[in-house]
């Protein structure tokens, strides 16, 4: 059993799934640090050189390489849900749980970001209409692959693991025959 974390950029999928895998004694894996390790570059010079669909062939590559490993809970990209093929690899490897942040949420977390780190833009717009932009297309898509949707807004990557937890031990135990 895999559990894949899913949400928008900034929404704590990379702060909760060690917190998470520590409860479980799982593993845990970034996706987007496994594209990069993979291709041995970043993800930004991915979408520069070869452009989104190339960046989303090799995304799907490697989920589906993390999604055969059992007993690890993944982070994936916030871009995961855009192809069918991906949801569908999660969904069968085990519960997904959609982090659901509000828009502006989101928005404060990526402008502290960008500041701090130069995390780039993905369509060139100010960050509060780029958020609502991209939250409009991937929010159905979130929805419809979940099997658990939490709220991480105002709430610690510790707090958030522990919610997980508490929602999937069932789930977890059954799936290694306890």
């Amino acid at each position: 059993m895999v559990i894949s974390l899913i949400g928008y950029r900034a929404s704590g999928k990379s702060s909760v799934a060690p917190r998470l895998a520590g409860r479980l004694g799982w593993t845990w894996v970034d996706c987007d640090r496994a594209i990069e390790q993979r291709t041995g570059t970043t993800i930004r010079q991915i979408f520069e050189q070869s452009g989104e669909s190339e960046f989303r062939r090799i995304e799907s590559e490697v989920l589906a390489e993390l999604l055969r490993s059992p007993e690890q809970v993944i982070a994936t990209g916030g871009g995961a849900v855009l192809l069918p093929e991906n949801r569908d690899l999660m969904r069968t490897a085990g519960p997904v749980v959609w982090l659901h942040a509000s828009a502006e949420t989101l928005t404060k977390r990526l402008s502290r970001e960008r500041a701090a780190a130069g995390r780039p833009s993905l369509t060139g717009r100010p960050i509060h209409l780029e958020v609502a932009d991209i939250l409009a297309i991937r929010e159905p898509l979130y929805r419809q692959t979940a099997t658990l949707t939490v709220h991480s807004d105002g709430e610690s990557a510790d707090q958030v693991a522990r919610r997980i937890f508490r929602h999937l031990s069932n789930e977890v135990r059954k799936g290694r025959g306890d």
